[in-house]
């Protein structure tokens, strides 16, 4: 086995994993709140979810149109804009959540042995592959976390817990170990 090979291949798919396991943690937080609650601030200055979604799908888009031939800032994105008014109902959240998604989806798809030493711009930095795959998973990753936390500040104790719950770490090891 070619090891170059086998480390692309591993690398994108934990990559992939990791993307999906984002997507999916939002995912459970919008279930979890009403329309009303995805637009909630709590100071006049802050993002509410729905605002959030409407930058990750701009970023998205951005990075990953074309992700391998062009700029991952395209000339074409207004970034402040998408800190202005915000995406307007749980739709329309859930359907730039999906097309900023699927974007990056696609766009990892296409990357393979053959492409995975190349480099890619983003604000004519050069990056390879690698670093640019990590730039963006912990990008996200942070605007999910905010995503996740406001959710939790704002249903309270109606609150569902996305990983183990607090105070449950013990029961959950033990019916974990013990399953396997």
């Amino acid at each position: 086995m070619d090891a170059p090979k086998t480390i692309s291949r591993e690398f994108m798919a934990s990559a992939l994993r990791e993307f999906e396991r984002y997507k999916t943690l939002g995912e459970k937080t919008f279930e979890q709140l009403t329309e009303e609650e995805l637009q909630h601030t709590f100071h006049a200055a802050d993002n509410s979810i729905a605002q959030i979604v409407k930058h990750l799908e701009g970023n998205m888009r951005s990075r990953w149109t074309n992700f391998l031939e062009e700029d991952g800032e395209k000339t074409w994105r207004n970034r402040d804009s998408e800190f202005e008014k915000p995406l307007s109902d749980k739709a329309q959240i859930e359907e730039a959540w999906s097309a900023g998604w699927q974007c990056v989806f696609d766009a990892l798809e296409a990357i393979n042995e053959s492409n995975f030493t190349n480099t890619v711009r983003i604000r004519k930095e050069p990056h390879s592959i690698i670093q640019a795959v990590h730039r963006q998973l912990g990008h996200y990753a942070s605007h999910v976390g905010q995503i996740v936390y406001l959710g939790k500040s704002i249903k309270g104790e109606q609150w569902t817990s996305l990983s183990i719950p607090k105070g449950k770490s013990e029961e959950f090891n033990k019916n974990y170990f013990n399953s396997k």
